[in-house]
């Protein structure tokens, strides 16, 4: 990818990721459904009224400007989705990790046999791909 491409993506992103903000903060200021899209299309004529601009500097201008005006009207509480970052659900749900597996109780441990012996053969051929990779970890009985 030459660098005049690169800097066109680039700013093709910059200015997705300005409309997409741009939006967000319009629902945060209007939850009525009828009056946000009021003020969407609005917006939205304002960024196709330069959708042509070819002079790079008036194009830079014009996101610096817009990037500006979002920030200078962002909502004191912007709304989030619950899952996003900043939401209130965000990384709630905690996956534990594999080795706290190894601390169930041998009946439990029961009720997925395959599971488990699958798992264990798994740890097998991870330790033996360790030593392989590593060597052997040296015994507790040398250090002495």
């Amino acid at each position: 990818m030459s660098a005049p491409t690169a800097a066109v993506l680039a700013h093709t992103r910059r200015v997705c990721t300005l409309y997409k903000k741009s939006l967000r903060s319009l629902e945060s200021w209007y939850d009525r459904r009828h009056i946000f899209r009021y003020h969407a299309v609005l917006m939205r004529a304002r960024f196709d009224k330069h959708r042509n601009e070819k002079d790079p500097a008036k194009i830079a201008q014009l996101v610096a400007d817009g990037e500006r005006e979002l920030f200078e009207t962002q909502h004191f509480q912007p709304k989030k989705f619950a899952m996003s970052p900043g939401g209130v659900a965000f990384e709630r749900e905690v996956v534990p990790p594999d080795w706290v597996l190894d601390y169930w109780h041998p009946l439990e441990k029961a009720q997925y046999p395959e599971y488990f012996a699958r798992r264990e053969k798994r740890k097998e051929e991870y330790v033996i791909w360790w030593e392989k990779q590593y060597g052997k970890a040296p015994s507790s009985d040398s250090h002495h």
